[in-house]
């Protein structure tokens, strides 16, 4: 038997399932033939395979209907797509042009004002220039009215170059007369023997003749006024320290103790304007201690030190 033909999908055709091949039967025999058997065979296995093929037939009929809407809707979404895009565009092509054209009137505008500018620029440039040329005007006159004051202090200026000459002359003269003032004072100084026995140089016995030693410069001075204390504190005087033990200014005779390399030396009953000596460890040369004044309880002198200090070996 054929099997029964399916409907087939919306919108295909119906195709007849083929013609089977009509086969003769011969009369039947008393019993089948081998023939008969065979043909048979064939018959139902061309039945199954025409079914077969028509089922799979059906299968592809679907698929490519599937396959045909996916295909519409994929192609309605482009055109969707594709009108938006357009329309994106050209409104993006609309404001570009929006913004060309302010740009354009901007540029207009900026030229405009950049003259504006540059005149405003100019005018600023002349009214600076003027006022600098006034400015200048004024410099002038009163460098001019300067110029003026400085011969007026020019000419004054040589009336006091001529009068300071005559001032410079005088202490010219002045100096010279001190200058032999001190020759004549220092010829008159004397030089006497230490009280430890080593010659002494020039004594001073009052102001003045001190003075002069120190112009000579031969010897570094210290003055003082020493006064009698109670506690017996130690005076400083230059390189030394002194403690007044006693006075007696009708002898014109007094006595200390002099403080040198941590020894305490006592030096009794000396007179004024005696060279009362002592060494110390820094100086080859002694020091000198010179009272040129006895008071009641206070010396007044001076102490002299040898300029160069060499250490005594």
């Amino acid at each position: 038997m054929n099997p029964t033909p399916s409907t087939p999908p919306p919108g295909q055709q119906y195709a007849p399932p083929p013609a089977q091949p009509y086969a003769y039967a011969p009369p039947p025999s008393s019993g089948p033939s081998m023939l008969s058997k065979v043909l048979l065979g064939l018959v139902v296995v061309l039945g199954a395979a025409t079914g077969y093929l028509y089922n799979e037939l059906t299968k592809v009929q679907s698929d490519v209907a599937e396959t045909r809407n996916t295909l519409l809707d994929e192609m309605s979404k482009f055109r969707e797509s594709a009108a938006v895009t357009t329309q994106t565009s050209r409104k993006s092509v609309q404001e570009l042009k929006a913004d060309v054209d302010a740009a354009r009137a901007q540029a207009s505008q900026l030229a405009g004002q950049a003259k504006i500018d540059a005149e405003k620029h100019a005018e600023d440039l002349a009214a600076r220039l003027e006022k600098q040329q006034q400015a200048q005007a004024q410099r002038v006159n009163a460098v001019s009215a300067e110029v003026g004051q400085v011969k007026e202090q020019a000419t004054t200026a040589n009336n006091r170059i001529t009068e300071v000459s005559g001032d410079v002359n005088n202490v010219k003269t002045d100096v010279a007369t001190t200058r032999s003032d001190l020759e004549k004072t220092i010829a008159n100084l004397k030089a006497t023997q230490g009280d430890m026995g080593v010659q002494s140089g020039l004594i001073a016995t009052n102001g003045k003749e001190l003075a002069a030693l120190k112009a000579l410069g031969e010897r570094n001075y210290t003055e003082f006024k020493i006064a009698k204390d109670k506690k017996n504190v130690p005076q400083k005087v230059g390189d030394i320290s002194v403690i007044l033990d006693k006075t007696d200014p009708k002898k014109n005779q007094y006595t200390i103790y002099v403080i040198a390399d941590d020894k305490k030396v006592q030096k009794k009953d000396k007179s004024i304007n005696e060279p009362v000596q002592f060494l110390l460890s820094r100086a080859s040369q002694p020091y000198e201690l010179v009272v040129n004044e006895v008071r009641k309880d206070m010396i007044v002198g001076y102490v002299s030190a040898p300029k160069v200090l060499t250490p005594r070996n």
